[in-house]
């Protein structure tokens, strides 16, 4: 049957095109599709320029997507190949399902039958699935996900008998998805690289792995770009029917591509040959490749190198016949070297593709002048680049300002009163972002903006405050806080790993509930008893005497000093700082600053307080919400209003970045910046602060050198409106403490409003109370604790009353000799009584304690 959307081919007659400059071609032209109304020269000149390798070179706000998705149109509607002829390939889901739906609307109707427009891992994918045999997959396999990689490879670890603990399976992964990501199989790993992973069997492993994976019929995502490789060097024919199907290939954000799909593109991206090409092993050298075969041949027995350039030079010189391949991105927003892109990529379009037409677009249709001028003299400081000028036909706008304040808390508060200025300028709070280094700095800014009551959303990750590794150590605080806090403890019982598992924590549930007592008094009493096996017994046992300790210290302790203590000895930061993930490091900086951020608070039960107010905000209620994000995550976003914090040497651009990669990483942290600025369509703010907490520890800290790569033309400098100058006293100005009027009474936030309206009612208050005294606080100017409202401490109240600590304070029902029934130990007899708690002389089991709800009359 013949598919209406695919005419028939009549055999013997080859294709037609209307010649160039002739009559059809002409006659064409001159109807004018509507989609290229509109278009500036080069893009103009992008979209028809069908043949051959193209490169173009798309800066920032220069509407990329929009020429890559009129070429498809143009394609389409100039007949030059049908819809399933078009492979295109996205980075997100997201991208290609946007892709579509702008086809739709430039070609009149629903884009159907273009099966080959996706990411490279669902295109992959799908290759895959038609050729699972040559993989020694059935097509029906599975796709794991990190979590069952990190399962599987737990499996093979303790196969091998290695620690875990030492060498994690999750740092195993990560290493295993690097090699995968340069296209390497586990005989091509170098063993140099191998060696990293448990005294060299990281090779090994990752061998098992793969083997693993065919038995489980099962591959994971570096295997559905990893699988085609091999499928199309080990069978050329299979790779020749894929050339031969894709008459014109697209893709975006090729800056951000890695070796592996670098590999894919270019074996695809042949065009095919005409004798059958050589696999490995078929050729006398490899010095040959190139000279006498054809260019799929020679990518075919090549393998990939673990260098930044995956293929030789001789290799990527090829002089034969390509495809029409396109490739649209910016080498100055290649921000993802640290995930396996290599920028190197487009660097070497034009080597790896002669004859290739380079198209710059430079007209930015987002920024106002001044920010474009600023973005594009910092980026031009980058030696790795091809080169463009941005540029505008907008007017100038404001410059870009550049603002110094005294620490991070002034300059969270500076960046807040400038919001909420804008905001009574009638700016929505959509339109405004603020854009941090490292995710620990929204701490500052969360804190900030619960204070002034200004709605916020954080894009790309959770909220400071809902970071799983603060979620636990605010557990542990609140279990000491309050002992009755069931489901603080019931988070915290087993992490770290003590051996309490979930059947353990059902049998304090079942015991807390009968007898009406709180679970971490279930679980002392629990522990006097034979319940638990030996070692589950002494694991919850020491953690009880652990918090009563605890308990005991905050009275005579700092609380941020407690909280560390909290953290080391509970072995909760030990569990992070062995964990070999790639976001361990920033765990323990989150950690880090929690504590640091409880410096701010008088007492445990005010900060737990001020917590409570943070997590009871809607996080999706607020439509008109300010957006706070890293960098990175701001990609292919764009804001009226952008503040970019931090721009410090050692936060930006980071010290870890530079130590690792030095000079390439220097250059990718200044396209970070450069991708901040071009956020910003009306104004760029850009922040630094003289003193920062890093490591624990108050540093002065130095402007980043990326401000003095900036025009002083479209740069003003600006004062801090967050309470400190620079200028007067010392260079600084006043200190923020020199005017306390916001510590008195008029201090607005509800956590204080609650404090007060508590101690007006109790006289004394609480522990979570503020003293609001006359005291001079200038003189604590001096202090080196910058963060405390205070820098003294109020001692530990004493609260008049009985302590009463005898059990639980019940009288249990059963008698002496009674005859009874425990599911696990069978019958017994009571033999002592001692509150709730029973001792039992079983007929098998022996004599054990137990609480007596858990046994019943026999």
């Amino acid at each position: 049957m013949i598919r209406m959307t695919e005419p028939s081919k009549i055999t013997g007659v080859p294709d037609h095109q209307p010649a160039a400059g002739g009559i059809a071609a002409r006659a064409r032209a001159s109807v004018g599709p509507k989609y290229l109304s509109g278009l500036n020269p080069e893009q103009r000149e992008a979209v028809e320029t069908l043949d051959g390798p193209v490169l173009v070179l798309a800066g920032a706000g220069t509407g990329k997507t929009r020429v890559l998705t009129t070429r498809i149109a143009h394609i389409l509607s100039q007949g030059r190949a049908r819809p399933a002829e078009i492979l295109s390939v996205t980075f997100t889901n997201k991208a290609a399902r946007e892709m579509k739906h702008r086809l739709g609307q430039m070609l009149g109707h629903a884009v159907e039958g273009m099966p080959w427009l996706g990411t490279f891992h669902s295109i992959g994918g799908r290759i895959l699935r038609v050729h699972a045999e040559l993989a020694q997959l059935k097509s029906n396999f599975t796709v794991l996900d990190v979590d069952d990689q990190v399962r599987l490879l737990k499996q093979l670890l303790q196969a091998e008998n290695i620690d875990d603990k030492r060498w994690p399976a999750r740092m195993l992964a990560g290493l295993i998805d690097g090699w995968k990501n340069r296209g390497l199989m586990p005989s091509q790993v170098p063993s140099g690289e191998a060696a990293m992973f448990a005294n060299g069997k990281g090779g090994k492993l990752y061998a098992s792995y793969q083997e693993r994976l065919k038995i489980l019929n099962a591959a994971d995502f570096g295997d559905l770009l990893l699988e085609n490789i091999r499928i199309f060097r080990e069978h050329p024919d299979i790779l020749r029917q894929y050339q031969q199907r894709f008459k014109f290939i697209l893709v975006d954000e090729y800056q951000d591509t890695n070796v592996a799909q670098y590999l894919w593109l270019r074996l695809l991206s042949q065009a095919p040959s005409s004798t059958s090409p050589r696999v490995r092993g078929e050729v006398a050298s490899r010095s040959d490749a190139g000279e006498g075969d054809s260019p799929s041949t020679a990518l075919l027995e090549t393998a990939p190198y673990p260098s930044p350039l995956p293929v030789k030079d001789e290799e990527r010189e090829q002089k034969g016949p390509t495809k029409n391949i396109c490739c649209v991105g910016d080498d100055d927003q290649s921000i993802y070297g640290w995930r396996g892109a290599e920028v190197d990529n487009i660097l070497r379009f034009e080597h790896d593709f002669p004859g290739a037409k380079v198209i710059r677009l430079e007209r930015n249709y987002r920024s106002t002048g001044h920010i474009l001028a600023a973005a594009s003299h910092l980026i031009a400081h980058n030696e790795g680049r091809l080169g463009k000028t941005l540029r505008t036909e907008d007017q100038d706008g404001e410059k870009v300002t550049v603002t110094g304040s005294w620490d991070s808390e002034e300059e969270a508060r500076g960046i807040g009163e400038e919001i909420e200025q804008l905001q009574r300028q009638g700016e929505k709070l959509d339109e405004i972002a603020i854009l941090v280094r490292a995710s620990y700095q929204m701490r500052e800014f969360e804190d900030r903006f619960v204070t002034l009551g200004l709605p916020y959303r954080v894009i790309g990750g959770p909220r400071f405050y809902e970071r799983a590794e603060i979620r636990d150590a605010l557990a542990y605080l609140r279990v000491i806080n309050s002992p009755a806090d069931d489901l603080a403890f019931e988070r915290i019982v087993n992490t770290p790993k003590r051996g309490l598992g979930d059947a353990t924590v059902q049998m304090l549930h079942d015991h807390a509930r009968k007898r009406r007592i709180p679970l971490f008094e279930a679980a002392r009493a629990v522990v006097e008893t034979d319940e638990l096996k030996p070692k589950a017994r002494g694991s919850l046992r020491d953690l009880i005497t652990q918090f009563d300790r605890w308990r005991a210290q905050r009275e005579v302790t700092a609380h941020t000093d407690l909280a560390q203590i909290v953290l080391d000895e509970s072995g909760y930061t030990e569990m992070w700082q062995k964990d070999r993930s790639a976001d361990a490091a920033g765990r323990l900086e989150n950690l880090k600053e929690l504590v640091r951020s409880m410096e701010e608070f008088e007492n445990l039960q005010g900060f737990l307080e001020h917590i409570s107010l943070v997590m009871d905000r809607d996080g999706g209620a607020e439509d008109d919400a300010v957006s706070l994000m890293t960098l990175h995550s701001a990609k292919g976003l764009e804001f009226d209003n952008v503040f970019l914090p931090g721009w410090e040497e050692g936060l930006f651009p980071s010290q870890r970045t530079l130590d690792e990669q030095g000079r390439a990483g220097l250059e990718e942290e200044r396209r970070l910046g450069h991708v901040g600025l071009t956020r910003a369509r009306r104004r760029a703010k850009i922040y630094f602060a003289t003193n920062r907490r890093i490591h624990g520890t108050w540093s002065t800290t130095i402007p980043s050198r990326f401000l003095d790569e900036l025009p002083a033309a479209n740069v003003e400098i600006t004062e801090s409106k967050g309470g400190s100058a620079w200028g007067g006293t010392g260079g600084y100005g006043a200190s923020r403490f020199d005017d306390m009027e916001a510590f008195g009474s008029s201090y607005s936030t509800p956590g204080w409003q609650r404090a007060q309206a508590n101690r007006n009612r109790g006289g004394q208050g609480g522990r979570g109370g503020f003293e609001e005294e006359a005291a001079s606080f200038s003189s604590a100017s001096s202090s080196p604790d910058f963060g405390s409202f205070s820098s003294r401490r109020r001692g530990p109240l004493t609260i008049e009353g009985e302590l009463v600590a005898k059990s639980t304070g019940t009288t249990s029902e059963f008698s002496l000799e009674d005859r009874v029934f425990h599911q696990k130990f069978g019958y017994g007899r009571v033999t002592k009584i001692d509150g709730n708690k029973l001792t039992i002389a079983f007929d098998k089991a022996g004599e054990k304690k137990v609480v007596d709800s858990f046994v019943q009359r026999a």
